[in-house]
């Protein structure tokens, strides 16, 4: 088993979006699920527990799926390097940040993601360079993110920039880890994450001993246990099967644009499941994202113009 190549992903199709819908419902909990367990617990021991859980869960599994890791010892160097990019950093400085800014400001923050992912592979690679199109589209969805959620919420904006700057440094690790987790195409998503959350345990491990020293900590709340569960069986060990088989069907720049359906998917689900009522607002930040979506999909602009161009008054006057 050996890591493939990265090359040119294909356009996103009907399915690839379902994924990613039901990749930003099972992430977006995690911001939940931090907030309730950061009340009792240091951010370090939430990181390893998330990390630790989803490893456990997904090793049984991957066996009955008749899968096993792999023994290259390059792809479990890239296992430690997907570990450090896409789960260390991010899940440390996020929960850190979390501490200090409400999940919103945190959220709209994180939605600068795809902006990084754009620029990032802009440099780093030869079949995603940046486009107007994606430009035009990532600006168009993070605009919705911030109307969606409340331009009051900006007004959180320089209070705590220390925690702000936490927030957007995981949405830049987060670009790099895109980028850097092409290299795994060559094998089952299952495997990937897999090794990926193994790797990053056994690093939080040593860090979590020596600052947190989790054995003198009191034992939890109900709430905080069943936090931590969900943080990492679903916004993990789920998420993350699916975010590296998105990665490997259509890029690091169509998959990190989960980080903008995350905060409408949340805010569907308490209007679909809880009876929560929408704002005006809200209805206008999820067309804005929306937009940017097909900005970036292209292919319905695409037709438009072809319509356009074939129109009678357009082909006379050519």
């Amino acid at each position: 088993m050996s890591i493939a190549k990265p090359a040119a992903p294909p356009p996103m199709g009907i399915a690839d979006w379902l994924l990613l819908i039901a990749l930003s419902l099972v992430w977006g909990g995690s911001f939940f699920f931090s907030k309730v367990a950061v009340a009792e617990l240091p951010p370090l021991t939430i990181v390893l527990v998330r990390v630790g859980l989803a490893a456990i869960a997904l090793l049984p599994v991957l066996r009955l799926a008749g899968l096993s890791m792999p023994r290259d010892r390059r792809i479990w160097m890239a296992f430690f390097g997907m570990g450090v990019l896409n789960n260390l950093i991010p899940f440390c400085l996020i929960v850190w940040g979390q501490t200090r800014i409400g999940s919103g400001l945190a959220a709209i923050l994180n939605a600068t993601t795809p902006l990084f992912t754009v620029l990032v592979a802009h440099v780093l690679t030869v079949d995603e360079k940046l486009t107007p199109k994606r430009l035009s589209g990532v600006l168009l969805g993070l605009a919705g993110v911030v109307v969606l959620i409340g331009p009051q919420v900006l007004g959180g904006l320089g209070g705590e920039v220390t925690a702000q700057l936490a927030i957007l440094g995981a949405a830049l690790s987060y670009a790099f880890a895109g980028i850097f987790g092409r290299r795994f195409r060559g094998l089952p998503p299952m495997v990937t994450a897999t090794g990926q959350v193994g790797a990053t345990s056994l690093m939080m491990l040593p860090i979590v001993c020596l600052v947190d020293r989790p054995w003198t900590l009191p034992m939890p709340s109900g709430a905080t246990l069943l936090s931590l569960g969900g943080l990492a069986l679903l916004s993990t060990s789920l998420a993350y099967v699916l975010y590296f088989k998105l990665l490997a069907r259509v890029g690091a720049t169509n998959t990190v644009l989960v980080t903008l359906l995350i905060p409408p998917s949340a805010m569907l689900l308490g209007h679909l499941v809880l009876g929560e009522v929408l704002a005006g607002r809200a209805w206008a930040g999820m067309a804005l994202i929306g937009l940017g979506l097909i900005a970036l999909d292209g292919r319905l602009f695409a037709r438009v113009w072809r319509v356009i161009d074939r129109s009678p008054g357009r082909t006379a006057s050519s």
